[in-house]
């Protein structure tokens, strides 16, 4: 059991990416889990979501925390007792999280797959790709788009942004991995820095 990848934001944030390869008992060892957070993990049907919940207590211990620290309110949203702010994210074989003690934070790792062409519409103006005409490069820059957006939607913390009209991404060349992004909701816009990598046919992005 190791981490995958451990990312220096600035001097008060930090990413941490695990890579799940370990069964469920080697995971479920030596990790104690809440009253409630049992009862989630009891009522996951994938042994791969298992795995992935797991994974994350992992990564909150190598960030000296354990799963008691973490609380999560009527959205959803993780937040840590001591204050300072948190994200968290898996997919499939590798999960990840996002510590800050003064920016608020989202992250998010997604597979890169074909099925985000079938979806895209739905969360960016496609018309702002045409000019990619290459298939693998149009999946892996919608997919960075997508987590973007899922990083700061996570950032938001409610239930009311749409992806498509509320959530703004810089377009951006791949080689600069980063970008900037905006949450334009009700009359009020917040902007934030956003980074992101690819590895092994996965993307991680991270919004602070």
């Amino acid at each position: 059991m190791a981490l995958y990848k451990s990312l220096t934001v600035n001097e008060k944030t930090k990413v941490l990416i695990w890579k799940i390869e370990e069964s469920f008992n080697d995971l479920n060892k030596n990790v104690l889990l809440t009253e409630n957070n049992q009862i989630r993990l009891d009522g996951m049907k994938s042994e791969l979501h298992q795995r992935g919940f797991l994974s994350v207590r992992h990564l909150l211990k190598e960030a000296g925390y354990s799963d008691t620290d973490l609380i999560y309110d009527e959205f959803g949203k993780p937040h840590l007792k001591d204050g300072k702010f948190i994200s968290i994210t898996h997919s499939f074989t590798f999960s990840g999280l996002i510590i800050s003690d003064d920016l608020h934070v989202g992250i998010d790792i997604e597979k890169q797959r074909d099925k985000i062409l079938k979806i895209a519409h739905k969360f960016t103006p496609i018309e702002e790709y045409r000019t990619i005409a290459n298939a693998d490069a149009l999946i892996s820059k919608l997919t960075i788009v997508w987590g973007a957006k899922e990083s700061l939607y996570k950032i938001y913390g409610k239930k009311k942004l749409l992806f498509l009209h509320h959530i703004h991404i810089e377009d951006f060349k791949f080689e600069d991995e980063k970008t900037s992004g905006e949450i334009r909701y009700e009359g009020k816009a917040a902007s934030y820095n956003i980074q992101f990598l690819e590895f092994e046919g996965f993307t991680c992005v991270y919004a602070y």
